[in-house]
């Protein structure tokens, strides 16, 4: 045993000074195991050794063969082959094994393993083994832009020469096609140098034809595919695809109308994060997680010398500053902390950049979200971190402020001359959305700065003319810029800091470099003297409660409230700033009565307490005109989903006191609370509802579940089918968290739907993404939502864009029996040969029902010809066709057509032999046009001449093992007759039917 851990096989590069870790001695262990089931084996003996061993240690064998496979070439081609043969879960724990050791040890993998790990990648890919492109993903990561040494360009090259030779299995993952689509863009624009053009143009090659080829799939990559694209532009494949998309979009995909609809969609935080190595995301996470304002140089100056210190790494800040916008979202928790803020690190990054090229992609990085931002669908977070650089910078780095304002001037007729108007709408949007969300209270201070350049003020005056009330050339100070002529201009030309500014302009002598002293001092700097603002028997009471921030000090300054009353804003103010810093509200998945009420130990809900009834009339008046000034300040957005989560506390706990049954059954959620808050404030209870669910989602998931159930109880007139609360709850889930709303689903405590307009809801959930979708058609599920609810959207719905919604529906209708109105809404849908929805639905009911189907199909198709029906006058009147138009003729033939072809493959042609089926052709037949007779006349060649021979329907029923009916023939003319004459009847009988069966 002792020889065998000698020859251990090592997986990692490890120094003198390194010990081993808990992953490596766990590979060790499971190698060790499996050479000891095979050691001195025969190839008989090893398998049956291998199969006794994995019944009971599964994990341990698998990881012991996966070792040797990374370790060991010789023996990889036999060791892969058994771990096939003897695996029970299909690869998967070794796929999740992989992965983890991917992103958390490739970089101190040896060169045999990562040899070694790309050839078991590409032996899965040719066995499609089900996972394996997760793993890919994670590889990926590291292919790193900014980085051409030897090891990352052979990572580069082995990818995309595995996905080249395996391009039918790439094929079948839309999410990896559009993960390699942005990697390689990325990539291609650090290959420009001449050794590496035979890559560049093997790379320009696969994403074009990617591109091209799949262009419905990489449209979900949204605008950062146009920021990419941009990068490489001047390449000639590039340059022809650019002509495409902005002259010709609809060659590229018929759903592709223009550029504008990539650049209204946002780009999923995944492909963000992809851009990243795992090494340096955990970097920049613990940078804007862990270190406090103050203390970080020495982290930074590490990180630049790990990753930024190369020429080629200046393209590489615009990956981390895109990462920085779009993925790190900090907690209210973390924002009112010490901990370096976002702003600070990308003011970081910016500065250090010595490359013009790299510092204009930096910026566009930065601003990106800006120029087509849309309130109702882009998130504050993305473009609050630009505003800060310049607002902070403007003290000690005027320069950087300076730099970044001329740049989003000029973005706005540069960045693509026929969409100026929208670019500027965006900037304005995003600018409107900082003032209202009180990331800062006025903008004039920062675009009307006696530091700014006169040529630059004058501009951004111009450009940003609303947002600067002052017209009379005064500056923030008042002082009139005409006599300063003389004085010297700081931050003109270079950064200047704090000392030069304390030499040059005395008046600005309290200034330093805000990056040498702990936040909390540069907000102390900002911040008002909000006890000052009240009278003077407050104040000591507002001090206290500065001081301690507890109920109790809530309780007492509430109390002391009395003549002279303070105004709104000043109690807003102190109450405001008392809020933000307080730690968020988070609860556990089941948090438990003890935690419950240590969490209601917090200010705000000593202030509650007085809307519930303690206290004076005159005191919930007050802690409610409180509210309404926070609300209108903006200052602090989770006072309403704070309040309902008090109000189910409350009622948890007042159910908890109740010994009797019946009285604790009669316990109140206390509604009226959170309706006279809304009332208070002047809000819609439906869309303040909502709105509270949005900020309770950004705060914790955990509470926002917890709170489900009773909102959807309680305010069941306003929360059902309100889209945009459903778009909150969906986008926030976890599996573990679905299930459990499904499970209450299942036990009536929950409803979260009514019948009624039901069909908006499920319209306009056609754009949400696609986990958000099937959450919701899960949901539906467990709702028992009808398929007549649905029947509506059948019709739109795109089988390329919808694709979630289509095979929901699918799924309903395989449940459901065929009837005259789902089959009209079926055939309503655009004929599409690569759209199979329709032929599905109706060849699965087939196999059951083809006799009902055939009847209605028939009907169907003579309905579409009235003008020589035999029975006209015995359709039924217009009160009974629905809303919604039946379809075509042409619709109906088409769907026909596909359903012939289907038949065809199948070798059954049995529903086209039905008699009534029969009719409806020759009717159908004589009755079309020429060109419809061209263009279907294989259907139509279906069509017997002459009476069906009985021995066509006798061998269908044969082939379906039932007795032969000698009256079979007749009785079925008589009851398609029957249909075809007195369609009311017909479905009177469909209903008896069914309530029969």
């Amino acid at each position: 045993m002792e020889q065998t851990k000698v020859n251990t096989p090592k997986l990692f590069v490890c120094t003198v000074i390194e010990n081993k870790d808990e992953i490596e001695e766990r590979y060790e262990r499971a190698y060790i195991f499996f050479q000891s089931l095979v050691a001195d084996c025969s190839e008989k003996e090893a398998h049956d050794a291998l199969n006794n061993a994995v019944c009971k240690n599964h994990e341990d064998v698998s990881l012991g063969m996966l070792m040797s496979i990374l370790t060991e070439p010789h023996n990889a081609t036999k060791c892969y082959r058994d771990l096939t043969l003897i695996t029970r879960d299909g690869l998967t724990c070794v796929l999740n094994n992989l992965s983890n050791l991917i992103l958390e040890r490739y970089l101190k993998f040896q060169d045999t393993t990562r040899n070694q790990l790309l050839w078991l990648i590409k032996e899965m890919m040719r066995n499609a083994v089900t996972g394996v492109d997760n793993v890919c993903w994670n590889l990926m990561r590291y292919a790193s832009g900014g980085d051409i040494t030897p090891k990352n360009i052979y990572l580069v090259e082995s990818l995309l020469d595995m996905y080249i030779e395996n391009r039918m299995w790439l094929e079948k993952y839309p999410v990896l096609i559009c993960m390699v689509v942005y990697t390689y863009l990325r990539l291609i624009e650090d290959h420009n140098i001449p050794h590496l053009m035979s890559l560049r143009q093997k790379e320009v090659n696969f994403v074009i034809a990617l591109i091209r080829e799949h262009f419905t799939d990489v449209l979900t990559l949204g605008r950062d595919l146009v920021r990419l694209l941009q990068n490489v532009a001047r390449i000639p494949e590039f340059n022809q695809l650019w002509q495409d998309i902005l002259i010709n979009p609809r060659s590229l995909c018929p759903n592709f109308t223009n550029v504008l609809q990539l650049l209204h969609t946002r780009t999923s935080r995944r492909y963000l994060q992809s851009r990243i190595t795992p090494d340096m995301e955990r970097k920049l996470v613990f940078l804007t997680s862990q270190v406090r304002f103050g203390h970080h140089k020495k982290y930074q100056e590490w990180f630049q010398r790990q990753y930024l210190a190369t020429p080629e790494s200046q393209s590489l800040r615009s990956d981390m500053i895109r990462f920085i916008v779009g993925v790190i979202h900090p907690t209210n928790e973390l924002l009112c902390s010490d901990i370096i803020p976002r702003w600070a690190v990308i003011g970081w990054l910016l500065t250090t950049c010595t490359s013009n090229v790299a510092a204009s992609n930096a910026k566009l990085a930065l601003f990106y979200d800006w120029l087509f931002y849309e309130p109702d669908k882009d998130n504050i977070m993305n473009i609050e971190p630009a505003i800060l650089v310049m607002h902070h910078s403007m003290r000690s780095h005027p320069a950087v402020t300076a730099t970044l304002l001329d740049f989003l001037c000029r973005i706005i007729p540069n960045f693509y001359p026929p969409y100026s108007d929208k670019v500027r709408q965006g900037i304005f949007n995003s600018l409107q959305q900082i003032i209202e969300k009180r990331v800062l209270p006025n903008l004039q201070p920062l675009f009307d700065s006696p530091k700014l350049d006169r040529e630059l003020r004058t501009t951004v005056r111009e450009t940003f003319k609303e947002f600067c009330n002052n017209t009379n050339g005064e500056g923030v100070s008042g002082i009139r810029d005409e006599g300063n002529e003389d004085l010297p201009k700081v931050g003109s030309d270079e950064p200047a800091f704090s000392d030069d500014e304390e030499e040059t302009q005395p008046i600005l002598t309290e200034d330093t470099d805000d990056d040498d002293i702990p936040l909390s001092e540069v907000r102390a700097r900002e911040r008002p003297e909000l006890a000052a603002a009240l009278p003077l028997i407050l104040r000591p009471f507002a001090e206290t409660l500065l001081d301690e921030r507890s109920t109790t000090a809530t309780t007492s300054f509430l109390n002391a409230c009395g003549s002279p009353m303070p105004t709104p804003t000043a109690l807003a103010d102190l109450f405001a700033a008392i809020l933000q810093d307080a730690p968020p509200l988070k609860i556990s998945p089941n948090p438990q009565p003890v935690e419950l009420e240590a969490a209601l130990d917090s200010p705000i809900f000593a202030m509650f307490a007085y809307l519930n009834g303690e206290g004076t009339e005159a005191k919930r008046k007050l802690v409610l005109e409180i509210f309404k000034e926070i609300h209108a300040q903006g200052s602090f957005h989770s006072i309403g989903f704070c309040l309902l989560f008090y109000l189910k506390v409350f009622y948890e706990r007042e159910r908890r006191t109740e010994r009797d049954a019946g009285r604790r059954r009669n316990v109140k959620f206390k509604v009226d609370i959170y309706k006279n808050y809304c009332s208070h404030l002047e809000l819609k209870l439906a869309d303040n509802l909502a709105n509270d669910f949005e900020k309770c989602q950004e705060n914790d998931a955990n509470l926002l579940v917890w709170l489900i159930p009773d909102i959807y109880r309680e305010f069941k007139d306003q929360a059902q089918n309100h889209i945009k609360l459903l778009n909150v709850i969906v986008s926030t889930l976890d599996a573990v968290q679905l299930q459990r709303l499904v499970c209450l689903t299942l036990q009536g405590n929950l409803m979260m739907f009514k019948s009624d307009d039901i069909t908006t809801m499920l319209s306009t959930s056609l754009g949400w993404e696609t986990f958000e979708q099937y959450c919701l058609w899960q949901l539906l599920t467990a709702h028992d939502i009808s398929v007549e609810d649905v029947l509506p959207i059948i019709p739109k719905l795109s089988y390329k864009a919808h694709a979630e919604a289509v095979t929901s529906v699918l799924l309903m209708l395989k449940q459901e029996r065929p009837t005259a109105d789902v089959l009209r809404q079926l055939f309503c849908r655009t004929v599409d040969d690569d759209d199979t929805f329709v032929v599905s639905t109706v060849m699965y009911w087939c196999q059951d029902y083809e006799d009902k189907v055939g009847d209605l199909l028939s009907v169907l198709l003579s309905t579409r010809y009235p003008g020589t029906s035999p029975n006209k006058r015995k359709r039924p009147g217009k009160h009974n066709i629905p809303p919604n138009a039946p379809p075509s003729a042409e619709l109906v033939l088409g769907h026909l057509e596909q359903i012939r072809v289907c038949c065809v493959d199948q070798d059954d042609m049995s529903i086209f032999n039905m008699e009534c089926m029969q009719k409806a052709l020759q009717q159908s037949q004589s009755n079309s046009s020429d060109s419809l007779r061209r263009q279907y006349s294989e259907l139509f060649s279906l069509a017997w001449e002459d009476e069906l021979p009985i021995s066509r329907r006798a061998r269908k029923l044969i082939s379906n093992s039932l007795p032969l009916n000698q009256n079979l023939h007749s009785s079925n003319e008589d009851s398609e007759e029957e249909e075809i004459v007195k369609p009311k009847q017909a479905k009177r009988r469909k209903k008896a039917i069914s309530d029969s069966e």
